[in-house]
């Protein structure tokens, strides 16, 4: 057995014993390795009831569902257990045709039972929706000006604390973000700028939170 194979077998091993030990698992696993699971790691959720399991992957969309699909084939999981995947739209200018992918990953998730939390253009547009409804194309390079003059202080990528902070403006960003997706009469998540579908995981994680 090769260095290779033995890692991952010793990670799906790991994944395994962990589910062991909960009552439902809840695995999401997202394309940046901070900024996402420091934000959904600060969720209280009920741990008698479900094992939250959170992977910063920092790989490209594609990649990212494969590596999803990989561990939710090779566990044991079952009816209950719930699969998640959280990417941005990449673009990358010197191939355009890099953004079609995006709607292919959304499509290959979803056909081997995975849910996705997408953002178009970045997970940012998530906090900003705390604040007010937008619904013009944001350029990923405003989010962090836009995120330091809302919180009134320097905004960082990787903070751990910016649940706390927002979590009192949660539910003004779920109305937003439905109300952003109704928006377009026919959606179609590469080119639906600004659009998000983040609010769906943020409202099962808290169907976990204890009264």
């Amino acid at each position: 057995m090769n260095k290779k194979t033995s890692s991952r077998k010793k990670t799906l091993d790991d994944y395994n014993k962990r589910k062991e030990k909960s009552r439902r698992w809840f695995l999401i696993v997202c394309e940046g390795e901070k900024t996402e699971p420091n934000y959904f790691r600060s969720f209280p959720v009920d741990t008698k009831v479900i094992k939250l399991d959170i992977e910063g992957k920092g790989r490209n969309t594609n990649s990212l569902v494969e590596k999803a699909i990989e561990l939710k084939n090779d566990t044991e999981s079952d009816e209950k257990d719930r699969f998640w995947c959280v990417f941005d739209r990449d673009k990358n200018p010197k191939n355009p045709n890099d953004s079609q992918k995006f709607n292919v990953a959304i499509t290959l998730a979803i056909n081997n039972g995975i849910d996705v939390a997408y953002s178009n253009d970045a997970f940012e547009l998530w906090y900003l929706l705390h604040f007010h409804f937008y619904n013009t194309g944001i350029s990923r390079q405003r989010y962090q000006n836009m995120l330091t003059k809302l919180l009134e202080h320097e905004y960082k990528k990787n903070s751990e604390t910016i649940y706390e902070e927002l979590k009192g403006k949660q539910q003004d960003a779920i109305k937003h973000a439905k109300r952003l997706l109704q928006e377009y009469d026919r959606p179609n998540p590469e080119t639906d700028n600004p659009s998000t579908t983040v609010h769906l995981l943020v409202e099962e994680l808290n169907s976990f939170i204890p009264d």
